[in-house]
């Protein structure tokens, strides 16, 4: 069992997120390269917390809010709100770039912005597909409740029912509200799996597990958790990749050269670029 504690990173415009991962102690969980926190935030009138385009190779983006909206553009054509409970997948393959900016109805009023994004690599085989975008509503998203908990099973298949959100290798995200105290059981012979806190705390063979941390647990382990009345967390796992991954920037790849070549490509604007859009991230140097 390992335990990693975020950084802190801001993205501009007083946005700042806790990244979770890579970490140095957690380069992946399964295919999840990638995790970052947003907020809880608070934005006022007119404050720009935007993410202006940049690109992506050799992955797909998750995002999931808590709280607040979101406006999706890319370069494939797509535009999607997003708001609490839905999902938004865009899968890179061969190359994508998108924006997700404050819808523009909002940006004059104080607002609220919470959640999670994702990277998922993609598997050896299909990390040049075409890129796509598809978006879940809230109500396709199933939903687990008793007693105890209430479970949102965003990805994947467990506790008896099964997301419809098509995914590119197996893999599971839940999001996980404790009604009381009580344990959840985490195994899989293939699975590897990591419990991110958002709010609350849970415990694990003695070790407390505090909000914004996250436990991440060897392939095949099998774990209780021991989580506190109104706790919220999620459960993110997969099955680990026999290859490894390279990451730099907002790009993923086992191949080196890939990302050489995709960091040229948005350098000279040759890379494809989102349709209405008159700015964009720099290169870093």
């Amino acid at each position: 069992m390992i335990q990693v504690i975020g950084t802190e990173h801001n993205l501009g415009g007083g946005l700042i997120v806790r990244r979770i991962l890579p970490n140095r102690r957690k380069r992946m969980v399964g295919p999840f390269t990638f995790l970052d926190h947003m907020g809880p935030v608070t934005a006022a009138p007119n404050q720009n917390t935007d993410v202006r385009p940049h690109p992506h190779i050799g992955l797909s983006t998750l995002t999931y809010l808590f709280d607040g909206k979101m406006f999706h553009r890319d370069s494939i054509g797509s535009e999607q709100l997003i708001v609490p409970g839905e999902v938004n997948w865009m899968t890179a393959g061969k190359g994508i770039s998108h924006s997700e900016r404050t819808p523009s109805s909002l940006k004059n009023m104080s607002r609220n912005l919470h959640g999670l994004q994702f990277w998922v690599a993609l598997p050896d085989g299909k990390e040049e597909i075409d890129p796509h975008f598809e978006h879940y509503k809230q109500d396709e998203i199933p939903i687990v409740e008793d007693d105890e908990k209430r479970i949102n099973l965003v990805c994947g298949e467990a506790f008896g029912v099964k997301s419809p959100v098509r995914t590119t290798s197996p893999l599971i995200f839940a999001d996980v509200v404790a009604k009381r105290n009580h344990m959840i059981k985490l195994f899989s012979p293939k699975f590897e799996f990591a419990v991110y806190m958002i709010t609350g705390d849970a415990e694990v063979d003695g070790e407390k597990l505090s909000s914004q941390s996250m436990f991440a647990f060897d392939q095949g382990s099998s774990t209780r958790l021991n989580i506190k009345e109104g706790s919220k967390f999620v459960i993110i796992g997969g099955e680990p990749f026999q290859t490894s991954r390279h990451i730099w920037w907002n790009l993923v790849s086992s191949s080196r050269e890939k990302i050489e070549e995709a960091k040229q490509s948005w350098k000279d604007g040759t890379f494809p670029m989102v349709p209405g859009e008159t700015e964009f991230i720099p290169l870093p140097e």
